[in-house]
């Protein structure tokens, strides 16, 4: 018998981690290494006991010499060098060998001698950096390196050219991004120790995205939390001319030193600056985990203006509504879109300042009397608080099918306001949470059957209403696949059918209503009364369409008549149109079909040809031909 690890057979081997690409790089590198190859000799001791590792940015000072101490080049001043230290990032920057295998060993502030072979440094084979001009490569070599400071770097920018040393660690994870409007203070040094940017009490404000300050350090800023403190080191490829450094001259490299003080969300909600949210004063929480992005009840104040000059303000909660605070319910359509939009991205106790264009302000909504018609409006919002809706865990079947019906109850108010996306939502809301939902015995589980067919049914009617007849077909068939008797599935996806131009599909779903339920036969033979007419029209459109088509002598052309009444085909239907329908009145209120005893089509739908052949108008189309020539 098999013996278990854990019963005496001794423990399994832990299991072989995969290596990185860049661990196996470097350990193919580091097989080059030959006793003698690299040498070290410590000038000065360090401090500590911690030493570089992968990821660190090691800061440093290297002066270059032949045997016979003949300097090759330096970044010391007094060598002819600059004065400027290198930079690398263990594990990211490209190094000669002997720089990968020595810095590791190195303690901050010490000083030490390498003593290198040529394949060592930069006469190795597929050396990663390029030799100096009349570097002598090929000679043994002897590299002073003191190394100043190393650090866990925070790579920004992946050439290297914006990399991060964390001071103080700021609060949450929240970081600002484009448009947030940023409170900062600022100091900046060259790499050499210059300051050009002079430290003082007062914060510097900018918007991010705005070109207010060098492109690197806004790239850095973007990676801080609030009130944190950081040194961002930046390449002159990331020095931008902005009003904070509009003189770059010479500049190769800026060491930042920056508090985040402050910053204020902006979200630029539509994506093409008119509907624009900026948060005045921080709520309670973490952003966006404890915001009200589910439907809740909600509760605000809120003033509104006019952004005209001077700014108007046409309603106040603490003035207009005897101090209270309007709650409402989002996701209901109670109030305007772009108001709610925002508020489901606030903190409680958060306070923003909205301004919201006409098409998503009033102009689709109620207007109020003192807002004109094409209004640009301006919301000032503090969310006091919400209640998230109600856990179904826990309660009784009876309990569920209550609040379950309150939802689908709302939905049908959307319905009949026109509003059959937010409708859709309800109902969509309702069909999700009976995913979790196990009827204890047959009454109840005929009772949720029924409440879920009901729901389907009326998720179709809303995208029959949008002019999405395919997924009112596929919807439909949800319900027909668990019941295919089900006369009000059969009569909604026939009526589907028949609008996208599907004429027999259709036919079969009406002349199947009234073999199953004789009491359907009167809808039914409606439908289909009108289902003849819609045929007939098809037919006389497209013989006008194609009027003369077949009445020429061989070998002339004919052009096929194009309408010029600016009447739209199937494609472009639109709903809305055609007469009010019960359907319209009342939204799948029972299973029965006959309060649907009057119905609602939409456009012309394709003429004959495009009933037979579906895909000729697409092609047609896609080829820019309006009309066809035919021999």
């Amino acid at each position: 018998m098999a013996q278990d690890a854990g019963d005496g057979g001794g423990e399994l081997p832990p299991p072989v981690k995969k290596k990185s690409p860049a661990e196996e790089e470097a350990e193919k590198r580091r097989k080059k290494l030959t006793p003698g190859s690299l040498m070290k000799g410590i000038i000065r001791s360090g401090s500590g006991d911690a030493t570089p590792a992968e990821g660190d940015q090691v800061i440093l000072h290297c002066t270059t010499r032949t045997i016979d101490g003949i300097v090759v080049n330096s970044t010391r001043r007094e060598h002819g060098g600059k004065g400027i230290p290198l930079r690398f990032v263990l594990g990211k920057s490209k190094m000669i060998l002997g720089f990968a295998e020595g810095f590791p060993t190195m303690l901050k502030g010490e000083i030490a001698m390498f003593k290198m072979q040529p394949k060592i440094h930069y006469a190795e084979d597929d050396c990663p950096v390029a030799t100096p001009d009349g570097f002598p490569k090929d000679d043994e070599l002897q590299f002073e390196i003191e190394m100043l400071d190393f650090f866990k770097a925070k790579v920004v920018a992946d050439d290297l050219g914006v990399v991060k040393k964390i001071v103080e660690e700021g609060k949450g994870w929240e970081t600002p991004r484009e448009p947030y409007e940023i409170t900062a203070r600022i100091t900046a040094r060259t790499a050499d120790g210059k300051e050009i940017i002079p430290s003082k009490e007062e914060a510097y404000f900018f918007t991010i995205g705005k070109s207010e300050v060098p492109k690197g350090l806004e790239m850095g800023i973007g990676t801080m939390s609030h009130k944190e403190k950081a040194i961002i080191f930046v390449s002159s490829t990331y020095l931008t001319k902005s009003s904070l450094m509009p003189q770059l001259e010479g500049l190769e490299e800026v060491h930042f030193y920056i508090e985040l003080v402050q910053f204020i969300q902006v979200r630029d909600m539509l994506g093409d600056g008119r509907l624009i949210k900026r948060r005045v004063f921080d709520g309670k929480g973490e952003f966006p985990m404890d915001c009200p992005l589910h439907d809740s009840l909600l509760r605000v104040h809120y003033k509104g203006m006019l952004l005209d000059e001077p700014k108007s303000v046409f309603y106040d909660t603490r003035a207009d509504n005897d101090g209270e605070p309007l709650e409402f319910c989002s996701g209901e359509g109670l109030v305007p879109e772009g108001f709610e939009m925002c508020v489901r991205l606030m903190l409680p106790g958060e306070k923003s300042i909205v301004t919201c264009p006409p098409d998503f302000a009033y102009d689709k909504f109620p207007r109020p009397a003192n807002v004109p018609e094409g209004a640009h409006v301006q919301w000032e919002i503090e969310l006091l608080g919400f209640e998230m809706p109600k856990d179904w865990t826990g309660l009784t079947f009876e309990e569920i099918m209550d609040e379950a019906d309150k939802i689908k109850n709302t939905g049908n108010r959307l319905f009949k306001e026109g509003k059959f996306e937010l409708a859709k939502a309800k109902y969509d809301k309702v069909l999700r949470e009976y995913n979790h939902v196990h009827p204890h015995d047959d009454e109840e589980g005929k009772i949720f059957a029924n409440s879920r067919s009901s729901l389907h049914l009326n998720v179709a009617f809303c995208y029959q209403k949008m002019g999405e007849y395919r997924k009112s077909i596929e919807t439909c068939n949800k319900v027909l696949d668990a019941n295919p008797v089900h006369v009000k599935a059969l009569y909604r996806r026939g009526t589907s059918f028949m609008l996208l131009g599907d004429f027999n599909d259709a036919r079969n779903d009406f002349e199947k209503m009234i073999t199953i339920d004789k009491s359907s036969e009167q809808d039914a033979t409606a439908a289909l009364l009108k289902l003849k007419q819609k045929e007939q029209e098809a037919e006389k459109k497209a013989r006008k369409q194609f009027k003369g088509l077949f009445d020429k002598k061989p070998g002339e052309i004919s052009e096929v008549g194009v309408e010029s009444d600016g009447g739209k085909d199937a494609g472009d239907a639109r709903v809305n149109g055609g007469e009010a329908t019960s359907a319209d009145r009342g939204v799948n209120t029972n299973d029965s079909p006959t309060s649907e005893s009057e119905y609602a089509f939409e456009e012309e739908r394709p003429g004959l040809l495009g009933s037979l052949w579906p895909s000729a108008r697409m092609i047609f189309s896609s080829l820019g031909m309006n009309r066809c020539a035919i021999l």
